[in-house]
């Protein structure tokens, strides 16, 4: 979804309605949906802080890989997610401090690509996050993206959000984002991946990946940014 000058969205008291009237607004869906795009803008736009779940099992998947922890020892990975507890640099939600390292763009290493499925699935890292992350939307104003948040972190919100995309297109979105970072690889094998995360997501016992019996659903196919944030403004409005 390309970004367009936000100018455009129509009026500044529908925007400042939505901000009276929710103080948690939660976000979820598939890989690659557009759910952090579409939640920074929507954070930005309201003057809320913003926080991507998603980094937080990278930070873990990232220590794990870092300290030698086998991805297959949910035991050991709970241990390490206990023992280093996660800070948020700033309001952006794109960094992380784990185990004293302020973490960015090894998040999104090929390594941490590979493995952050099989760590974020283990349910003692699971309930470890969720607690911290349930601390830190009690502060309010914020935009929280995952996979289970309407359903399980936050499931009072005051708006629950759920994206979703053809596999083919949020397959597209992920190669494009490997490509700008200089990852050489095969659209197909991330089309590949893309489905196979997906099984994963909506298999596992712990908090499986689908959408809240009260969420609001939105395609994003065929939208770009400014017009998903809009749709997202409009909901509320018609509440």
């Amino acid at each position: 979804m390309p970004m367009r000058n936000l100018s455009t969205f129509r009026g500044l008291d529908q925007r400042e309605q939505l901000a009276r009237e929710v103080s948690v607004i939660a976000i979820d869906g598939p890989v690659a949906a557009g759910k952090t795009a579409v939640g920074r803008e929507l954070a930005r736009t309201l003057g809320f802080s913003h926080l991507d779940t998603g980094i937080m099992y990278r930070a873990i998947t990232w220590l794990a890989l870092k300290n030698g922890v086998p991805v297959e020892d949910e035991t050991s990975l709970g241990e390490l997610a206990r023992a280093n507890p996660l800070g948020l640099v700033g309001d952006d939600g794109d960094q992380v401090l784990a185990a004293g390292h302020t973490l960015g763009p090894e998040l999104r290493d090929p390594s941490v690509d590979r493995n952050v499925s099989m760590v974020s699935k283990a349910p003692p890292v699971r309930r470890e996050l969720v607690a911290q992350q349930r601390q830190i939307a009690g502060r309010g104003k914020i935009v929280m993206i995952g996979r289970d948040i309407g359903t399980l972190v936050l499931p009072d919100a005051d708006l629950k959000v759920y994206l979703t995309a053809s596999a083919e297109n949020r397959a597209q979105r992920r190669w494009q984002e490997m490509q700008e970072r200089g990852q050489a690889v095969e659209l197909m094998t991330v089309l590949s991946e893309t489905l196979a995360r997906d099984r994963t997501d909506s298999s596992r016992e712990d908090s499986p990946l689908r959408p809240a019996q009260d969420a609001w659903e939105l395609n994003t196919d065929g939208l770009d940014i400014e017009q998903v944030v809009q749709k997202i403004i409009d909901q509320v409005s018609s509440l």
